[in-house]
C-alpha cells in the first residue's frame, strides 16, 4: 500500500484553532471539517512541504512553528501526516481553497469530522497548552 506524506498546520490564535469545510469536489474528505494541509511533493522536506501549503492555501508565511506529531490517515489514499502548530505568522489568512474557513475552539474539537485531526489537536493541547507555549518558547 502506497503511503502519502502530507503536512497539515493547526493555526492557533487566542485558544481557537483554524478549520475548513473542504469543498465537495475534493477527491479526498469531501465536504468534512478538517486541518487545513496538503500533500509533500517528490523531492521536498516536510518543513519545505509545510512552507509552500501554507503559501498555496492561507497565503501566510509562518513566523514559527513547532512540531506536534504523526498520524496516519486512511482515506481515499493512505496518509501519513505531520502536523505542526503556528503560533505566529505574517501576512492575512486568505481562503484558496477550502469551501470555507473558520475559527474553532480548542474545547469544541469534536467539531472536526476527521478523527486524526481531533487527536492532533488534542496532543497541542497536551503537550502545547501545558508547557505554555503562548509565550512562543518550545
Amino acid at each position: 500500500m502506497k503511503i502519502f506524506e502530507c503536512v497539515s498546520f493547526i493555526l492557533v490564535r487566542d485558544g481557537e484553532i483554524l478549520i475548513e469545510k473542504r469543498k465537495l469536489t475534493k477527491k479526498g474528505d469531501p465536504g468534512m471539517m478538517a486541518i487545513p494541509g496538503g500533500h509533500c511533493e517528490k523531492s521536498e522536506s516536510i518543513e519545505q512541504a509545510l512552507l509552500r501549503e501554507l503559501d498555496e492555501e492561507l497565503g501566510i508565511k509562518p513566523i514559527n512553528y513547532h512540531y506536534v506529531c504523526t498520524l496516519f490517515h486512511p482515506s481515499e489514499e493512505f496518509q501519513k501526516i505531520h502536523y505542526f502548530a503556528i503560533l505566529q505568522w505574517s501576512g492575512e489568512i486568505q481562503n484558496n481553497e477550502a469551501e470555507s474557513l473558520s475559527w474553532c475552539s480548542l474545547d469544541e474539537i469534536e467539531l472536526i469530522d476527521i478523527s486524526a485531526d481531533r487527536v492532533a489537536a488534542c496532543e497541542y493541547r497536551r503537550v502545547f497548552e501545558r508547557n505554555s507555549l503562548n509565550d512562543n518558547t518550545p
